[in-house]
């Protein structure tokens, strides 16, 4: 395929996924009463401007429809790569794209029942008699929306690792020497892609660093494996 076709099937497949989007979003503008109960763990919100309460609705419908249409935006990744790629190149790829998805239910889910909860009990403490807790409810959705794809997203990182480690661009060795450049990036990373507020970014950074260490030995296993198939293949000539 010629670079004009690469980018048409691109634009293909990224059409596609944002119609699985828009239509898991419709879907799940039905239920977006009982997902906002889901997600407020009982809290009581508040809104303070006209139209807060409807955008509040909307992010959460669309981030319930991104969710939904995760298999699909994994598959057309997996459909759209594969093409380029040799045989082992093609089985190393569709495994990734499985743990892909299964990484990021694993890091939501993670930050759902491990993190969220710490979080907001720890903010919480800080309320008084005379402090109460009144959480807007575009302030709250942002808050709760960005947490849980952020961990999603993060938890790819061993994933990562490992792809690379596979493909030869990335060393164990070379990982293990960068711990501290590593460590730098990772909190200046936890603070973008997390609230606005040191908790959140300490959250994310700490299951980050254990990511990083988990991603380290998956590509220590990988070289090990690749050691012992060129012994053997040493052996039989």
């Amino acid at each position: 395929m010629s670079v004009l076709e690469h980018l048409k099937e691109l634009r293909r497949r990224l059409f596609i996924s944002v119609l699985f989007i828009l239509a898991g979003a419709v879907a799940s503008f039905a239920f977006v009463e009982q997902i906002l109960d889901l997600l407020t763990r009982g809290i009581d919100l508040i809104y303070i401007r006209p139209a807060e309460a409807f955008m509040a609705h909307i992010r959460v419908a669309f981030t319930a429809g991104l969710l939904v249409a995760s298999p699909v935006i994994f598959y057309q990744l997996l459909a759209f790569l594969a093409p380029a790629l040799k045989k082992k190149e093609k089985r190393v790829l569709f495994l990734a794209v499985i743990l892909m998805f299964l990484l990021f239910c694993l890091g939501i889910c993670f930050a759902w029942f491990v993190v969220f909860p710490f979080a907001l009990d720890f903010f919480a403490s800080f309320a008084s008699e005379s402090l109460a807790p009144r959480y807007t409810v575009s302030e709250y959705v942002s808050f709760a929306t960005s947490f849980l794809l952020a961990f999603g997203f993060v938890f790819q990182l061993p994933l990562l690792f490992w792809v690379l480690g596979a493909l030869g661009i990335v060393s164990s060795r070379f990982l293990r020497s960068s711990r501290k450049y590593a460590l730098v990036i990772i909190l200046i990373l936890s603070a973008f892609i997390t609230p606005p507020d040191v908790i959140s970014q300490i959250l994310m950074a700490g299951p980050l660093l254990v990511l990083y260490e988990f991603g380290i030995g998956l590509v220590a296993l990988t070289e090990r494996k690749k050691r012992r198939a060129q012994e053997r293949n040493e052996a039989a000539s």
